[in-house]
């Protein structure tokens, strides 16, 4: 699977475009957990905390998702991708990303946000913490 993961990262790069990094995440804004009691649990994830988005702003380009995505940096973007084929879902220019701020996990996943330089800031959840570490190392 891992093979799989990696060629959808390097899938559609520019020429002399470098790969980075990159890590299954979940958009908080889109993020939904199993069951009825996780009703109320969706709705705080989803909208509480999820991004820091006014109209026009960095943050609120990025469409609508559902389920996990591959997050990859390059020397040049920082985008989303679809995890089976690589098709770009949102993506910006490296300079517009500046950090990575690390969340309080919450009970299964490490959660972060990527901070862009207009002041606006998405949320995302991962299952590995290493992933987080990555991208921090990475970004700043």
């Amino acid at each position: 699977m891992s093979a799989l993961r990696e060629r959808s990262a390097l899938s559609q790069l520019a020429p002399g475009e470098q790969l980075l990094g990159y890590g299954n995440v979940v958009p908080a804004k889109s993020a939904k957990g199993i069951g009825i009691a996780t009703s109320l649990a969706n709705q705080l994830v989803n909208n509480i905390g999820a991004q820091s988005a006014g109209a026009g702003s960095i943050a609120a380009g990025m469409p609508r998702t559902s389920g996990a995505l591959l997050l990859r940096v390059t020397d040049q973007r920082v985008g989303l991708v679809k995890p089976l084929d690589g098709t770009p879902v949102w993506e910006v220019p490296r300079a517009w990303v500046t950090r990575v701020e690390r969340r309080p996990r919450t009970q299964l996943m490490a959660r972060f946000r990527l901070h862009f330089a207009d002041g606006s800031w998405l949320a995302f959840l991962t299952m590995r913490r290493r992933t987080l570490e990555q991208f921090r190392s990475l970004i700043g």
